[in-house]
């Protein structure tokens, strides 16, 4: 009899390997944060290193930091040779402070506000459909009314713009436009990839005033300050300057779809006959079946705004229902790509 009450046991059709990965996420994507912050990978810019030499320079015992190592050259981050650590290409290219794609003030925003991320946070978020930044409320606000804030979002931004901000402009044959209107621009690096990269562009940087201060040092390092002009405006409410290029990057994941809306409106009636809308965005597939990047991007936009990932099919749906033609999709810099119309 009790036999019979297991012969109907199976085996299961899959393994649980993909169950156990979202534990081994929450548990071990914090293991790179850790050796950011305690600045393994500058220590190692200096050559390779052993276990123990590593424990040593940083302080801390063997077991802790053979997780974190470990984590770091799984992830493809380190690699180790005869017993020796070392740097990769990858951490070469972002995580070292001095490289012009460091990512790494990016990571010091998501560890300053690590409570954004905690399941509580985001189970109150999902809950109320309300941000959870800074407590809650409005991010762009605090920024406004707390400048210290301001900068380290500002210098995250920075972070994860730079690199992408010199591939869009050659992903289309942007030479015959005369002005950029980079808008809500941040720590203005795709104005600084436009100006670079198309020579004969002059560029309008909008956002508000202390922003645009912020952006002006960010400019000054890459000596464009004649290439590059800063004006104080809000996007909601003041006129926009006369252009024929607007660009988007990573502003319409911030706002719910009717303010998207506006934003796309607002350009098509401000933007020269001819121009082009240019909006710089991690998307969604036309079905939101994934990727799995973008779903991860929304819920980081649902710890910090009232926004969301889009997908290609939605903005340019968008696009088209305000005007725009000749709307085209195409892949830039990493998980990036562009959404872009033209006005008749």
């Amino acid at each position: 009899m009790a036999q019979d009450a297991f012969s109907n046991i199976r085996a299961p059709r899959v393994d649980d390997r993909p169950v156990w990965d979202v534990v081994f996420a929450v548990y071990g994507y914090p293991a790179l944060l850790l050796a950011h912050r305690l600045k393994v990978f500058s220590l190692l810019a200096d050559g390779p290193r052993t276990l123990t030499d590593i424990c040593d320079s940083l302080s801390i015992k063997q077991r802790p930091a053979e997780a974190i190592l470990t984590a770091a050259t799984a992830l493809g981050f380190l690699s180790l040779q005869e017993e020796r650590y070392s740097l990769t290409v990858v951490s070469e290219e972002y995580l070292l402070e001095n490289s012009p794609n460091y990512f790494g003030f990016f990571w010091d925003l998501m560890i300053d506000n690590y409570q954004v991320s905690s399941f509580a946070s985001l189970e109150k978020a999902v809950l109320t459909d309300s941000p959870q930044a800074y407590g809650g409320g409005d991010i762009f606000k605090t920024h406004e009314e707390q400048i210290e804030l301001l900068h380290r979002f500002t210098r995250g931004m920075h972070s994860i713009s730079i690199t992408s901000a010199f591939v869009w402009p050659e992903v289309l044959d942007f030479s015959r436009h005369r002005v950029m209107l980079d808008v809500a621009g941040g720590s203005a690096a795709h104005s600084i990839g436009a100006a670079i990269k198309l020579p004969d562009l002059k560029v309008i940087f909008l956002d508000f005033l202390p922003v645009c201060e912020l952006a002006q040092e960010y400019i000054s390092q890459y000596g464009l300050q004649e290439r590059i002009k800063t004006h104080e405006t809000n996007i909601w409410s003041d006129h926009w300057p006369s252009a024929d290029l607007h660009f988007f990057s990573n502003i319409y994941h911030d706002w719910a779809p009717e303010k998207c809306h506006f934003l796309t409106a607002k350009s098509f009636n401000s933007l020269e006959s001819g121009g082009r809308i240019v909006i710089h965005e991690i998307l969604y597939d036309d079905q939101k079946t994934g990727p799995f990047a973008s779903a991860a991007f929304s819920m980081l936009m649902m710890g910090w705004t009232e926004g969301k990932q889009y997908s290609g099919l939605e903005l340019s749906s968008m696009l088209k229902e305000i005007g725009f033609e000749d709307i085209q999709i195409h892949k830039a810099f990493g998980y990036y790509s562009i959404v872009t119309g033209r006005k008749p």
